[in-house]
């Protein structure tokens, strides 16, 4: 696999710890912190091991970074 076939880390996952609490982040980051695929990250979702994320828009959803961090921590969200 070359340097071109590798996924790119988003930059909100690299910098995820300076985020404020109250900043959203989307799926990309959300399984680079779970280290899981989207189907996995669904079904945590309904089995409430990841927090219910926020519908923004009608084609955009997104998780709040405090309820991240909150469930990171084995704190309910």
């Amino acid at each position: 696999m070359t340097q071109e076939d590798k996924p790119a880390i988003p930059n909100s996952l690299l910098n995820f710890d300076s985020l404020p609490d109250a900043a959203y982040v989307r799926a990309p980051v959300v399984m680079g912190l779970y280290a899981c695929s989207p189907a996995t990250l669904w079904r945590n979702v309904r089995k409430g091991i990841i927090p219910k994320p926020k519908k923004l828009s009608e084609r955009v959803t997104a998780w709040n970074v405090g309820s991240l961090r909150a469930a990171l921590c084995g704190n309910a969200a």
